[in-house]
């Protein structure tokens, strides 16, 4: 069982930046972070391997948003830059025990979640 805590959310101005950070009580294959805007279904928003730190993100955050990781904190970052009033949501991290055949970009790959924090970005 991995425990997963959420901090960083807040309000901001479209333009600005937040990081949000996740912190794990213990060690997984990998780490995702997801989304869910009101009256929207949760998207995936990026993974990053523990090993070797290998990252993926989606099309709607790549070139903004930056996953990072610390090993020895066990903590996953997400460096939010040029925010955009769209990504407004609830941010979710998310552990996944083992490697999967699916797509990293499906909850369903994914075993453990955080609470999620609001992200509110102001136009």
């Amino acid at each position: 069982q991995v425990q997963l805590v959420e901090s960083g959310g807040g309000l901001v101005q479209a333009g600005g930046s937040l990081r949000l950070s996740c912190a794990a009580s213990g060690r997984s294959y990998a780490m995702g972070w997801f989304r869910q805007a009101p009256g929207k279904e949760r998207e995936f928003v990026g993974r990053i391997r523990w090993n070797g730190g290998v990252t993926l993100y989606a099309d709607s955050v790549k070139g903004r948003f930056t996953i990072s990781r610390d090993n020895a904190k066990n903590t996953v970052y997400l460096q939010m830059n040029s925010l955009k009033p769209e990504d407004t949501a609830i941010y979710y991290c998310a552990a996944a025990a083992a490697m999967r055949t699916m797509s990293p970009t499906r909850e369903e790959g994914y075993d453990y979640w955080g609470q999620g924090t609001q992200v509110t970005v102001s136009s």
